[in-house]
């Protein structure tokens, strides 16, 4: 489903609307009475083009076409779906929709984003209150699915249908708020801990820093993938919910917040809650339960490795820390990669997915480069070998949790070339699978082959010579399809 949409007001939550939907190939016009709003929307939108095509596993649409309007009329012509992303100012709002309304589709649905008001309190005294409902997202709109989907009674049930329709189209969760309720449920749950985030630094306990890395660190990783109820679920151990509940609700009634207007802990709150978590999570036993939250913990902490931040961060510090030295003598091929295989990179066989047999091998072949020093801060000089041959050959399966282990032999290294072989086995020795590698030395500021630096060329040199006296392993030089 595409269509043409208008977006008004170009700000943070504007301009990521504008990326959503050009992404998933909506026209979008949009209107900012701001001068510099065109420049912070292609701001935005680079970043959008950047990072979200790789959510995805298949293309995205052809993008859809920009304009930026010069009145709301002519934003509004012709849109099916108008997001309202004005400040949250309720008077600012009554009069951009008089103007939306005096010139858009009579079935165009207006989506307001605020974050706090009610549908009723944006319909009221607009020409036609049914037409509008809260669209509530979250930054960055282009990359997060959530959507707070919010109406009134005045909204037609086909309304609220259709907009879940499209923001589904989007690529995005709509959650169907049933009640109107002020900040509806997500901003709620968040200030509730932005409240006592400032007591904690306003009376000394805590640095801003210390509250977020309690979070970024701790419990915000549970609940980036589980959320609350599910996370405490499993608090409860094999007793589940009903257990958790017995043993810390009462703990509701201690100093332990600022926020001491706390429901009655009674057997009806206790027998709810129980019976929509097991509605929620009873299909999986407890220790299924832990495993999905396991393996969704590694998917989430590996993505924070590749981006050396936050929980990222100390994984990166610890593999640092764990790493072999580097070898000092060369009569041997050079173990340079000993680890297990991630849950992540199994397939639907079970095994090891053949991409990641590459991953290894370039793995393998990113620490033999440190080694020869080829590392980071060689290659901030300017020089870098770039892989310009490959060949891999599968011998054996291998399953996640398997330890292994590369050992790589450098074939050549004279000039501007490097020649290396690896072999990945099993740690029990079986040879798993044999990679062999064509790298030539480039200059990245011309991004043409150029011999690397003197001390590069010398211990490369070193190593290839010492290897030349090594016995040649079985499937050096194979090519697809050659017998033996």
């Amino acid at each position: 489903m595409t269509g043409q949409a208008a977006i008004i007001g170009g700000g943070v939550i504007g301009g990521g609307w504008a990326a959503r939907f050009l992404l998933m190939g909506w026209d979008v016009a949009v209107y900012d009475p701001d001068p510099d709003a065109e420049r912070k929307i292609t701001a935005v939108l680079d970043n959008a083009r950047r990072a979200a095509p790789g959510l995805y596993g298949v293309a995205l649409p052809a993008e859809g076409t920009l304009r930026h309007a010069d009145s709301i009329a002519e934003a509004v012509a012709g849109a099916d779906w108008i997001a309202e992303s004005v400040p949250e100012r309720l008077e600012a709002k009554h009069a951009v929709y008089a103007e939306i309304q005096a010139h858009c589709a009579a079935d165009a649905i207006i989506a307001s984003s605020t974050s706090g008001f009610t549908p009723t309190d944006l319909q009221r005294g607009t020409a036609r209150p049914g037409q509008i409902i809260v669209a509530h997202p979250f930054n960055p709109v282009y990359l997060l699915p959530l959507v707070e989907v919010v109406a009134s009674p005045d909204t037609p049930a086909s309304t609220v249908e259709t907009a879940k329709a499209v923001l589904t189209g989007l690529g995005m969760k709509p959650l169907h708020v049933r009640a109107e309720i002020d900040a509806h449920i997500a901003d709620r749950l968040l200030e509730a801990v932005w409240r006592e985030a400032l007591w904690l630094v306003r009376d000394g306990v805590a640095t801003t820093e210390e509250i977020d890395d309690a979070i970024r660190y701790g419990f915000g990783l549970r609940w980036a993938q589980m959320g609350l109820f599910e996370s405490y679920r499993l608090a409860g151990g094999e007793a589940g919910m009903r257990h958790f509940m017995a043993q810390f609700g009462p703990c509701l009634q201690l100093p332990w917040t600022r926020l001491t207007d706390v429901p009655e802990f009674t057997e009806d709150l206790v027998d709810t809650i129980a019976d929509q978590s097991d509605a929620q999570s009873g299909a999986h036993p407890i220790r299924e339960l832990e495993a999905i939250r396991d393996a969704n913990l590694v998917a989430i902490l590996r993505g924070l490795k590749w981006a050396d931040w936050g929980a990222g961060q100390v994984l990166n510090l610890q593999d640092r820390r764990m790493a072999p030295p580097k070898p000092e003598s060369f009569d041997a091929p050079i173990e340079t990669i000993h680890r297990a295989v991630p849950l992540d990179w199994t397939d639907y066989n079970g095994h090891m997915n053949e991409a990641h047999y590459l991953t290894v091998f370039g793995h393998a072949t990113d620490r033999f480069m440190e080694i020869i020093g080829c590392d980071a801060a060689y290659i901030a000089t300017g020089g870098s070998f770039f892989t310009v041959e490959t060949h891999i050959r599968h011998v054996a399966e291998v399953h996640a949790g398997a330890r292994i282990r590369v050992r790589t032999l450098c074939l050549a290294g004279e000039g501007k070339r490097m020649h290396v072989f690896h072999e990945l086995l099993h740690e029990d020795g079986r040879l798993l699978a044999t990679g062999e590698h064509m790298l030539l030395h480039v200059d990245l500021g011309t991004r043409r082959a150029a011999p690397p630096a003197d001390h590069i060329a010398e211990k490369l040199g070193r190593i290839a010579a010492a290897h030349a006296a090594l016995p040649r392993p079985e499937g050096i030089g194979r090519a697809v399809g050659q017998k033996r």
